[in-house]
């Protein structure tokens, strides 16, 4: 929050050596630290009240589900995509099978048929 080195917390800490002196320093900054505790703790619990009261925690949630819907919907449609090129590729294959191999469709036409003439 405030981007204070370790050259300004020594510059800060020699002046108020010199303004208020060795023997109130300690007391002082117990009481200057007591404020900033008083003072974060407010804040934080101002902040609460108000998420509460508009609900911000209700908003987050909603916004993380849609959030995870949405990968959902993602991750459905790239499987869906897959699943599609992948039944192409196979008819594909299937088809390019039939169509460059007519010797054995009609050898297996002619094993269908002659079983068929056969008696019984």
């Amino acid at each position: 929050m405030f981007d204070i080195g370790f050259f300004e917390l020594l510059v800060i800490g020699v002046v108020g050596l010199l303004v208020i002196g060795p023997e109130q320093l300690p007391g002082a900054l117990r009481t200057a630290a007591l404020w900033w505790g008083r003072f974060k703790r407010g804040l934080q619990s101002t902040r609460s009240e108000l998420e509460q009261q508009i609900g911000a925690d209700d908003i987050r949630r909603q916004l993380h589900n849609e959030e995870v819907m949405q990968r959902l919907n993602a991750s459905k449609q790239d499987v869906e995509r897959t699943v599609n090129e992948s039944v192409s590729d196979i008819e594909k294959n299937i088809a390019s099978t039939l169509n460059t191999d007519p010797i054995a469709s009609n050898t297996d036409a002619n094993d269908i048929a002659t079983a068929e003439d056969k008696p019984k």
